[in-house]
């Protein structure tokens, strides 16, 4: 659905909420990037009100089919908001149609933010600055600066947190087994056998620590995500994923070797260093994260990547979005299982007893 055809309704939209005129409304088109949110750049003037002036922004709605982790854009605000109040570096959340009765079905109305989000494009900056000198080490400087916003994300906690944030599913010291279950019938639904995945299913549960925190975590914390401008950081995106976890699963995801994007010594999103990473981390939190625990949610990040991949490939051979993109991303999913085939045989923590059973066809067949 192009929004073209629904101006008229958004200009007295914008008008609405932001109590000023609106002098012009340009809808530049749909941005490149979001696999499962559609999102369109937009420029706006206004006259009068708090507001007032020229203002870039970008609507961000659902695309035609998507997969069930993902929030709605009304929880994805209300997220955003409690990002941007914990001094995280995010778009600013300005408005929000819930109802669908402006474009025909909800979006949000955020501040665009300059630079590049596309991971070869940002190692490609990082390499040119290292080369010329302009920016010592710039891929630590970055990464350290990323440990530090996402610690800024955790400080928010369950007892603490906004009203508005209620609908998110409470977590606690259950959380690893509340996953396994939530991964296992996510592998029944499957339309083949994963034995990898199954087998790797079952290493996470022998493998699980205990849980000693739950804090907001974006969950989907890598390069993609992370808007980048002359190798420094512009702002964190896409929070629709985002819940109640133990912070150290948004550092594992980050330093997944799936999320490294070839870089594979740079053990932090590809970029640098998990010292330095972490050292980033500890500044603001005041934690200094165990490395075997961010190495175990390594794997659990894998094996969820691979799950993601697979449910996107569906929307494009079940689902009727017939993208290539998305039949690609599938193929991802193959990439993930030679990761965690490859980072469990390195991990070195003794196993729990085993605490899996059959528990599926799927199982079985495999």
């Amino acid at each position: 659905m192009s929004i073209l055809q629904h101006r008229t309704a958004l200009i007295d939209f914008i008008a609405a909420q932001s109590g000023a005129k609106v002098i012009s409304l340009e809808i530049e088109g749909k941005l490149g990037g979001g696999a499962i949110q559609e999102n369109w750049a937009l420029t706006l003037q206004l006259d009068g009100g708090a507001q007032h002036g020229r203002h870039q922004l970008v609507l961000r709605t659902d695309a035609a089919t998507g997969i069930a982790e993902s929030r709605s854009r009304t929880q994805e605000f209300a997220l955003i908001k409690a990002a941007h109040d914990a001094g995280m570096t995010v778009p600013e959340p300005l408005w929000m149609d819930d109802n669908g009765k402006v474009i025909g079905k909800p979006f949000t109305l955020l501040r665009r933010l300059s630079g590049i989000a596309e991971p070869r494009l940002v190692l490609g900056q990082i390499g040119d600055l290292t080369d010329s000198g302009e920016i010592e080490e710039p891929g630590e400087v970055l990464v350290r600066h990323l440990g530090q916003e996402i610690a800024r994300l955790h400080k928010v906690v369950p007892g603490q947190a906004p009203a508005n944030l209620g609908f998110l599913p409470p977590a606690g010291s259950d959380l690893i087994q509340q996953r396994v279950a939530a991964y296992r019938h996510w592998l029944d639904r499957l339309p083949e056998a994963q034995p990898v995945l199954e087998w790797a299913l079952n290493w996470i549960e022998d493998h699980a620590p205990a849980v000693e925190r739950i804090t907001l975590c974006h969950r989907d914390f890598r390069l993609g995500n992370i808007m980048i401008e002359d190798g420094g950081l512009s702002g964190i995106l896409d929070f629709e994923f985002a819940g109640w976890s133990d912070p150290d699963e948004d550092l594992g995801w980050f330093c997944a070797r799936c999320w490294r994007f070839g870089a594979y010594d740079k053990e932090a999103g590809g970029l640098g260093s998990k010292e330095t990473f972490f050292a980033g981390y500890a500044d603001v939190s005041g934690r200094q994260p165990d490395p075997q625990r961010v190495r175990f949610w390594e794997i659990v990040a894998a094996l969820r990547w691979a799950l993601i991949a697979l449910d996107q490939g569906e929307r494009c051979f079940a689902g009727g979005e017939r993208k290539i993109e998305l039949a690609l991303t599938a193929l991802r999913a193959i990439e993930c299982e030679y990761d965690l085939l490859l980072e469990t045989e390195a991990y070195d923590a003794p196993p729990r007893p085993s605490r899996h059973k059959a528990h599926s066809e799927t199982a079985g067949e495999a």
